[in-house]
């Protein structure tokens, strides 16, 4: 049997144990061929996006899932999978990724920005990528290289040839920001630096919309509000005109559009632009989040990366929180309660990649009912994002399939205790 990607390194001494190692690894990093056998799952519970159901069986033939219920008629020669005391669900969507950063306490923004090569932060990201896999997220939508270039076209095109493992990848290169609204920052004024995102306005910020798809841009992010001096709160940048033509440019491509904003001035330039998700909202009043519920503006929350910034202040996530966790969980309540549809995304690389299911934890933390978190996670970011053809247990969809130990229904950290992760039909942990 073919060892795992994340296979221990074999323990013992003698030149035997490390040459088993080594093959091992070179195994490892081979492609994976899908059985020609149809597959059989039996677990003890299924999630299938929407809802949870125990008795269910999902019949896997090929990169699809081409049945999933109750006792299951099979055709002859499949194979069988018991997984007792286990829950099946899809494959899980990280809604705000950036792989190409690493957490904050590890190396500051400033300096992966500016002094990180492009090599490094390609390799790390492909590591990164791994990581995310092998921790049941089978897609990402990665927002932004932060001073990557278009790298993440390359690590998508690296993943889907099959010479790196990872996620199905959304992808939104550079992004987009107003000139001078953006950092790095603290150098001499006129001195030009290497900034975390493109920085254009006016009609010239129409054709880096375009310029962007050209290069491989799935999605085009902009950043709606920002700080525009050291200290100062945030502040609307581009225009209403200009958030209306961006999106435009975007959607005449078939491309969605994600706004970073946090004012509520800046998320209803987004809202009435026809921008399909707010990213953070941290600053959002109950007027805002009802607009954004008639207009079907979705929120992604990035609860973990607040939490992840405040512990790196000191804080060890004893409670009171601080000040700031305090106002998101809030502000997510406020949201909740206006009917925004809210999207699973963390912003993680802030934080670890593999540790995704951070977003969802804090999300149950914050009221947010555990199986409302798995569909977030789950069919509802497919919607979100418009990806018809994954998020759910159902025939004719991809067979991105995680297994977890226990019931995550019960206690949402269950989707930690990772028992198996497939992708497209094949096992890849």
């Amino acid at each position: 049997m073919r060892p795992a990607l994340d296979a221990p390194l074999c323990k013992g001494e003698g030149k035997g144990n490390i040459m088993r190692w080594l093959t091992m690894v070179m195994l490892a990093l081979l492609p994976v061929a899908t059985s020609a056998a149809p597959l059989l799952l039996r677990p003890a519970k299924v999630f299938d996006g929407e809802a949870m159901h125990a008795g269910w069986q999902v019949l896997v033939d090929g990169d699809k899932i081409v049945a999933a219920g109750p006792g299951l008629a099979v055709p002859p020669g499949t194979e069988t999978l018991d997984l007792p005391g286990a829950t099946l669900l899809p494959g899980l969507i990280e809604g705000h990724s950036h792989l190409f950063l690493h957490p904050y306490n590890e190396t500051p923004w400033d300096t992966q920005v500016l002094h990180e090569p492009l090599a490094l932060r390609t390799a790390r990201a492909v590591a990164q990528a791994r990581a995310t896999l092998l921790a049941g997220f089978t897609t990402v939508r990665d927002l932004g290289t932060e001073g990557a270039g278009y790298a993440d076209v390359g690590l998508k095109q690296a993943i889907v040839q099959g010479i790196v493992p990872g996620p199905r990848m959304l992808v939104a290169t550079r992004a987009l920001v107003a000139t001078g609204a953006y950092g790095p920052r603290g150098f001499e004024p006129g001195v030009d630096v290497p900034l975390g995102a493109e920085a254009v306005d006016g009609a010239a910020l129409v054709q880096a919309v375009r310029r962007q798809i050209g290069h491989g841009a799935d999605i085009i992010k902009l950043y709606g509000d920002y700080r525009w001096g050291p200290g100062e709160p945030s502040r609307p940048t581009f225009s209403e005109p200009e958030m209306r033509a961006a999106v435009s440019a975007a959607h005449d491509a078939g491309r969605p559009v994600a706004v970073h904003a946090s004012t509520p001035e800046g998320m209803r330039r987004a809202v009435v632009a026809g921008a399909e998700v707010i990213e953070h909202g941290s600053e959002g009043t109950a007027e805002v989040f009802k607009l954004m519920a008639q207009h079907g503006t979705v929120l992604c929350p990035t609860l973990a990366a607040g939490d992840a910034i405040a512990r790196y202040r000191g804080w060890n996530g004893s409670e009171p929180a601080p000040a700031d966790v305090l106002a998101d969980r809030k502000t997510f309540a406020v949201a909740r309660g206006a009917g925004v549809r809210m999207c699973m995304g963390g912003d993680v690389g802030v934080y670890a990649h593999g540790d995704n299911a951070r977003e969802m934890e804090l999300m149950v933390k914050a009221g947010m009912p555990v199986l409302e978190v798995l569909n977030a996670a789950t069919a509802g970011n497919a919607r979100s994002f418009g990806l018809l053809d994954r998020g759910r247990i159902a025939p004719g969809l991809l067979a991105d399939i995680l297994v977890v130990d226990g019931d995550p229904a019960r206690d949402v950290s269950a989707v930690r205790a990772v028992r198996l992760v497939m992708k497209g039909g094949v096992v890849v942990r």
